[in-house]
């Protein structure tokens, strides 16, 4: 029986050290570089905000880093936006959603870049959770 609740002890804290993850560990990029297109993807929750005061403060934080054509969905519950860095005239996207979740807010970012084109790793984490703290207020 001690086993059992030592176990369970251990899953509960587990499960929580997961669903406390912070937006860097959430981090994960899909793609081959230079093979195919790439995306930049992470996700973070903000307590006690709804999602559409929380959309408004993304799209200044969209902004702030730099992008063009921030346009705010809200049927989606979304910021999109584009940026051109390369020269090359081919686009890379960004998209943030704002979920409600629990008592607060899920946000998820994904910035796509194309095929033959990579953003710096470190940066583009960096960056997509300082615009998922501009969320915050």
């Amino acid at each position: 029986m001690k086993l059992l609740a030592t176990t369970a002890t251990m899953l509960a804290l587990g499960l929580a050290q997961a669903q406390a993850q912070s937006c860097e560990g959430n981090f994960s990029v899909v793609g081959t570089p230079m093979l195919t297109g790439l995306t930049y993807k992470t996700w973070d929750s903000i307590a006690k905000r709804a999602p559409a005061a929380v959309l408004k403060d993304l799209a200044a934080a969209v902004s702030a880093e730099g992008f063009a054509d921030i346009r705010i969905d809200k049927a989606t519950s979304s910021v999109l936006a584009v940026q051109e860095t390369s020269g090359s005239g081919r686009p890379q996207t960004l998209r943030i959603t704002a979920r409600k979740s629990g008592g607060g807010t899920r946000v998820d970012a994904a910035f796509v870049v194309q095929q033959g084109q990579v953003a710096p790793e470190a940066y583009t984490r960096a960056a997509l959770c300082r615009v998922i703290d501009g969320g915050r207020g």
